[in-house]
């Protein structure tokens, strides 16, 4: 399940959550740098699979990505991601699987409804690839996580003057490092994988 939620990651690549009200009285946050892109929901998102009683896969994805990326436009080494994925909204095309996945059962999203991810390295990985490394924050346990990350695409520029920016981000994760247990009475058996494959496909934007 290391590689779960992270395309999360890349992930999938980053964001700055998104949740936080600012508190009354307080200074307005700074505003965006010149290499600041913001991640484009709409167009972005993390997928994952696992197996299910090791004999098929079952594949869904999380709910919305949000995040900010950091990013000169020339030199995949200045990026730094900053990343949040509503856990939440998972969806796997089945009601109750998907109820069962937000309860205590496993994601638990009523006590952790997002998880987080912070890029704390970037390593170059051949033409158009590198690794992203980074802390990723789910229900509850952070831990370290490298991402595989195709791209970044070539810009794009659009009429209004702004620009845009795409990549996508794999990895695996194994549940169990997290805390995930999807029902502790029958773990022993292989009702779901431990590992989970995440995919995150990113666009981002910046202002002229």
């Amino acid at each position: 399940m290391h590689r779960f939620v992270l395309a999360a990651a890349a992930a999938a690549l980053l964001a700055t959550p998104v949740f936080t009200q600012q508190a009354p009285g307080a200074q307005p946050s700074p505003s965006a740098g010149p290499n600041t892109w913001q991640v484009d929901p709409v167009h972005t998102a993390a997928h994952f699979s696992v197996k299910h009683m090791m004999v098929s896969t079952v594949r869904g994805t999380l709910g919305r990505v949000t995040g900010t990326i950091e990013y000169d436009g020339r030199s995949a080494g200045s990026l730094k991601a900053d990343i949040s994925i509503d856990v939440a909204g998972v969806t796997t095309g089945n009601d109750s699987r998907d109820n069962d996945l937000r309860s205590p059962n496993f994601f638990e999203v009523a006590k952790y409804p997002a998880m987080t991810f912070r890029s704390t390295r970037v390593e170059a990985a051949g033409q158009g690839t590198f690794k992203l490394t980074g802390d990723l924050t789910m229900h509850g346990v952070t831990k370290a996580v490298t991402l595989d990350v195709e791209g970044p695409s070539p810009i794009l520029k659009q009429a209004n003057g702004g620009e845009r920016v795409g990549a996508s981000a794999t990895t695996t994760l194994n549940r169990r490092d997290f805390g995930l247990q999807y029902n502790r009475m029958i773990e022993a058996a292989p009702i779901v994988g431990d590992d989970i494959q995440v995919q995150i496909d990113i666009e981002a934007t910046r202002k002229k």
